[in-house]
């Protein structure tokens, strides 16, 4: 059928609730009824993420029913219906419009199959659903959520029995199970509430997270200034347990922000990378002359920071800066003396500062493909090497981190954490305050002992089906010419393989990465859960005027030759 036939279909049938009929009515444009019926929205290897409404390619509460039952088709086909019913599913939401009725619409359909369910309470962070899966010993997890994108986005990530996300060779299979699901008239959305637990581990999650407690110097503690903001999601509750239990007393929460507000009512996008999300909490902090600025994204697995400088401005430090000060600060403050062999995990578009770091210290290094679950995948690896006597992959966890804001140490979650984070990056504040110095200044005497580097992301939105054509036509010009004269090697993850430490290859994946002969590089990739092509961008210089020139002409380069 043409997407003229199925809105026919969807406004016609009444196996559709009524207020996804009437939404449909309502729509004047034919562009707009191709946008929302031209295609499935499609569950992939980042889950399932879109714009909310009505429509087979909006997430709704039927396009949510169907991966989920192709979900459970998964699970009892894999496990057996025993298994399925005594372990079960954990689903966790965070404060996003419908993302609690979505996740009762997740629970019913599991339950409707005959599967357990574990179904949080209230919105939780990210983090902590990948905790709760081996907590309770489930088969699998799933999170309502759009981590930090724009209001009008929800989306639907799952967690395999370890906590991990799905990696693609787990996804495909889910991704069948789902691709045979025909017919919405198939989902049963009745629910069966005696398989339905309602569950709130936050104390053992947070029990958890203080175990990577680094520092213990109280009077440091007591003497750092914090302002902290959720943005209006799921971080409140956990964060501000966790910063008390490590004995940090003097937080103000910026009050406006402290509510569960799916609209985001305060800002234009609930993306602590964005310096716009921490107005509020900046304004805060100068009245109160503190000397951090938190903010966490509405799932709680980022974490944006802003310092106070010497010139007593709040300067935001980068998602590379906060990895390398994190790198440098849990490798100070951990006894590698007690690790066999210590380990850890960057992705291949996070800046080498940190990986520098590392090897300095002797600590192996690791990376990934980018999104977070591939540093889950190798933490999950490490332990089965540890169960199974494989030395030669025995290494030891220690620090996983990404550009786009999201950390990870500790293998109490096999995501990243803002929750464990926070705690982090305050007692490595609260260390440096002691020492009359700031973070800024920790990571200049950084840039002094390893060299400059200067980091960027950009981020180009090209939405609908236009353009997806478009993305798909600029990474096809740039495989076929390169922008670049001066180049090392180009690295194309959609054509070859790359072996790493005896792990295996890396799956295939729509990515490019130039690497320049003077040690900078650039990569573009397509975003895998939003209409944006991404360039990364890692600028090695003696300076940062010398690597801010560089940066400009490299810029310019690429951007003209994709047409930006």
């Amino acid at each position: 059928m043409g997407y003229l036939d199925i809105y026919k279909d969807w406004i016609e049938n009444d196996c559709f609730d009524k207020s996804i009929r009437d939404e449909l009515k309502h729509i004047a444009s034919e562009k707009e009824i191709e946008d929302r019926f031209y295609k499935e929205l499609e569950f992939g290897t980042g889950g399932l993420r879109g714009i909310m409404g009505a429509g087979t390619n909006r997430l709704n509460k039927y396009t949510i029913g169907k991966v989920t039952l192709g979900l459970g088709n998964y699970l009892i086909d894999s496990y057996g219906m025993n298994v399925c019913e005594s372990r079960g599913v954990v689903i966790g939401f965070d404060t996003r419009n419908n993302s609690k009725s979505y996740a009762q619409v997740t629970a019913d359909v599991l339950s409707g199959l005959g599967i357990r369910v574990y179904l949080m309470k209230n919105a939780r962070p990210t983090p902590q659903l990948s905790f709760s899966v081996p907590y309770y010993n489930a088969l699998a997890g799933v999170v309502i959520t759009a981590s930090h994108n724009p209001k009008e986005y929800n989306g639907y990530k799952v967690y395999d029995e370890y906590g991990g996300q799905l990696v693609p060779s787990q996804a495909d299979q889910v991704i069948r199970f789902v691709n045979n699901v025909k017919d919405y008239r198939l989902i049963n959305f009745a629910g069966n509430d005696s398989l339905i637990s309602i569950i709130d581990n936050t104390d053992a999650f947070v029990d958890k997270v203080f175990k990577q407690q680094r520092i213990e110097d109280r009077k440091a503690k007591l003497n750092l200034n914090i302002v902290y903001t959720p943005l209006h999601g799921s971080g409140r509750v956990p964060v501000s347990k966790i910063l008390e239990m490590d004995g940090f007393t003097c937080v103000s929460l910026v009050d406006e922000q402290a509510n569960d507000d799916g609209n985001f009512s305060t800002v234009k996008s609930p993306n602590p990378e964005d310096k716009d999300a921490l107005i509020l909490g900046i304004e805060l902090a100068k009245e109160l002359n503190a000397d951090i600025v938190l903010g966490t994204d509405p799932d709680c697995d980022r974490v944006g920071v802003a310092v106070k400088n010497s010139s007593d401005e709040y300067q935001l430090l980068t998602g590379n800066q906060i990895g390398a000060l994190l790198m440098d600060f849990i490798i100070q403050h951990t006894d590698l003396d007690e690790l066999e062999k210590p380990a850890i995990i960057k992705t291949i578009v996070t800046s080498e500062l940190g990986a520098k770091i590392a090897e300095k210290n002797d600590v192996e290094v690791f990376s990934t493909l980018t999104g977070f679950k591939y540093i889950g995948e190798k933490i999950t690896q490490f332990e089965r090497a540890k169960d199974n006597d494989d030395l030669t992959r025995n290494y030891d966890y220690l620090f996983g981190y990404e550009e786009s804001y999201g950390y990870l140490c500790g293998t109490h979650a096999r995501d990243k954490d803002a929750v464990v984070s926070s705690m982090l990056i305050c007692e490595m504040a609260a260390e440096t305050k002691s020492q009359n110095k700031t973070l800024i200044d920790k990571l200049n005497d950084i840039y002094e002992e390893y060299g400059y580097y200067k980091d960027l992301l950009e981020s180009f939105t090209l939405k609908g089906k236009d353009g997806v054509e478009k993305i798909n036509g600029m990474m096809t010009k740039l495989r076929e010419q390169c922008p670049f004269s001066d180049i090392e090697r180009i690295l194309d993850f959609s054509k070859v393989t790359f072996e790493e430490h005896g792990f295996g290859t890396y799956p295939i994946s729509n990515v490019l990465k130039y690497e320049l002969k003077d040690g900078s590089w650039v990569a573009v990739r397509p975003s895998g859960t939003e209409p944006k092509i991404k360039i990364y961008y890692s600028i090695r210089g003696n300076n940062k005027n010398e690597a801010n020139i560089r940066l400009e002409v490299i810029q310019s380069t690429i951007k003209t030759h994709m047409g930006l």
